[in-house]
Formats: structure tokens, sequence, C-alpha cells
């Protein structure tokens, strides 16, 4: 299984974790997310911009601010990933637990 990091290096810091899930609860914009956290909005932006470039995150103008919202494409992706992790290690788990142990053959 080829897997993608730019998911899980996204997602590892966890001020971008925290901004993924307020995303996930309503869009926002830089300065709506950073009057929640306890960082600059520099410092938002430039988690955005590694959200965006995992394509977890995407952003629409309006007026004079951009508003960042969850990816659905790339939620999916990482979503197939996720599934297809877990696919392959209850596998191997089962696998794991229906082979006869030395002492019962």
């Amino acid at each position: 299984m080829v897997t993608n990091a730019k998911y899980w290096t996204a997602l590892g810091d966890p001020t971008r974790r925290t901004i993924f899930e307020l995303l996930v609860d309503r869009p926002s914009s830089v300065s709506g997310l950073a009057s929640v956290l306890p960082v600059t909005r520099p410092a938002v932006s430039q988690h955005l911009k590694v959200l965006k470039d995992a394509g977890l995150v995407a952003d629409t103008r309006s007026g004079k601010e951009r508003i960042y919202r969850i990816d659905p494409d790339g939620l999916a992706a990482f979503r197939a990933e996720i599934d297809q992790f877990w696919v392959k290690t209850l596998a191997a788990y089962a696998q794991l637990v229906e082979q006869p142990k030395e002492d019962e053959t």
C-alpha cells in the first residue's frame, strides 16, 4: 500500500488539526480562525497553505477576504487512504489470529 504522506503531514500538527476541525464545523476566513486560536493571522495563513497544498481545504474569494472550507474531494481521497489502511491492517490481524498456534499442530 502506498500512502500519500501529504495528508498525514498536514494533519500531524496540532494547530492544523484544530484549524481543520474548525473548518469541518463551518467555513471561515483567516481572521475568523485567528480570533479563536492562540496564534497570529500570519501563522493561520501558513497553516492553511499547508492544508490547501495537501488538498484538504479550498478557498473562495469573498470581497477582500478568502473563505476557507473543507475540500470534499481531498477529504474523500484521505478517507479512502484511511479505509485502505484499515482493510489491510484488519486482514493482517485476521490472518494472525486464524493461524494455528505451534502447540496446536
